[in-house]
């Protein structure tokens, strides 16, 4: 990659599943070491055009780049030791323990030559504890929660150690506090210098976190900025549907969605 250009892009992109495209003709650059957030309505195309960005998604036309390369020209192990995809509700092998699943983060790391080693089982470790499941290391991932579950998860997207983690609703089954216990995490892990970029439903999580909001509709981008610039009064009328008032939080000052009794 550049050293001025993007670490992510996508030129064009055109993605679909057999019927009418999802995704229409867009055009979208990440930049290193932002705090990208995508929101929108259901079925607006966010986590179709994550999954893309991620090389899961084949497009129909377009291309998505990865440090200035198209993504499919790159052997998927060199892709999986520079981004981590989380996907929307992932189901583990059969039996599988916490542990395991953390480890198998650690994958595109190895090679012919190189096999597991101390750094594997430190970085493992250093997944577990950020993620609060050291004590669930050695449970059946089928037999935990929800929300124990999606924390084990993100234990293995830690593991696999990468300058770029995509995340697809990565707070969902969680309570609240968890929530934001693991948006505090990613926030750390973006002053830390990740480059970040999660789809995510709720819009005062987004504009808390994010350093840049990208929204979508009907496959489309629709704006694409600072937080207090994206969700506003009217956008989140026009995209969403919904009346609202827009007011700054008592405690971030950013922006806050106060919506309108329906009539």
């Amino acid at each position: 990659m550049s050293d001025d250009g993007p670490v992510l892009a996508a030129e064009g992109l055109t993605l679909g599943y057999g019927g009418d495209p999802v995704v229409r003709e867009l055009d979208l650059e990440v930049a290193e070491g932002e705090f990208t957030v995508i929101v929108g309505p259901n079925g607006c195309g966010k986590s179709t055009l994550l999954k893309a960005l991620g090389r899961v998604n084949t497009p129909v036309s377009g291309r998505v780049l990865l440090g200035g390369r198209d993504i499919r020209s790159q052997r998927a192990k060199a892709v999986a030791r520079r981004l981590a995809l989380l996907p929307q509700s992932p189901i583990a092998p059969e039996g599988i323990t916490v542990r395991a699943l953390a480890a198998r983060g650690r994958f595109p790391h190895h090679t012919l030559l190189r096999q597991w080693s101390p750094r594997d089982e430190t970085a493992v470790d250093e997944a577990l504890e950020l993620t609060g499941t050291t004590g669930l290391a050695g449970e059946r991932v089928g037999a935990l929660s929800g929300g124990q579950r999606q924390r084990a998860w993100v234990a293995m997207v830690l593991a696999q150690d990468t300058g770029v983690l995509l995340l697809d609703e990565p707070t969902t089954y969680l309570d609240i506090a968890h929530q934001y216990d693991l948006m505090e995490l990613f926030a750390r892990l973006h002053r830390q210098g990740r480059t970040i970029v999660a789809v995510l439903h709720d819009l005062a999580q987004a504009a808390r976190f994010a350093t840049r909001l990208v929204m979508m509709s009907g496959g489309r981008v629709v704006a694409d900025g600072a937080p207090g610039d994206v969700v506003t009064a009217p956008l989140v009328s026009e995209v969403f549907g919904l009346a609202c008032d827009v007011v700054p939080d008592p405690r971030t000052r950013t922006p806050l969605v106060i919506p309108h009794e329906r009539p």
